[in-house]
């Protein structure tokens, strides 16, 4: 299991959250990532194969966080999304992962001919 984190900071200006653990790892992700890789159901599904592509999240933001227990945070977004619960695990294996992560969205967004823009 995943140590806490030594620090939780969001950057409201540039829409970052970073994370901080004591073996001096240190993570910054932007909001719109977060989103897209939300550990919610309504995102990744109920299984393999089942995951619902996220579009339209350029310009999220974060409203707030909450602890839950010693294990993981909740993440409150103003697209009204705030199901799934970032372990600190699950965090930490985004950070290890951020760049492949992205670029896999990236390129699954364009495969599906859709905009990461927000519909408004």
């Amino acid at each position: 299991m995943t140590e806490q984190p030594t620090e939780i900071t969001l950057h409201q200006q540039s829409r970052k959250l970073e994370i901080a653990f004591a073996d001096g790892s240190r993570y910054r992700f932007s909001y719109e990532f977060l989103r897209v890789h939300s550990p919610s159901a309504e995102v990744r599904g109920h299984g393999p194969g089942q995951e619902v592509l996220q579009t339209g999240k350029q310009a999220v933001n974060v409203l707030g966080v909450e602890p839950v227990g010693s294990y993981a945070m909740k993440i409150m977004f103003d697209d009204g999304h705030d199901s799934g619960l970032y372990t600190w695990e699950y965090l930490r294996h985004l950070g290890e992962n951020q760049d492949a992560l992205w670029q896999d969205y990236l390129r699954r967004i364009e495969e599906a001919g859709a905009s990461r823009a927000p519909t408004r």
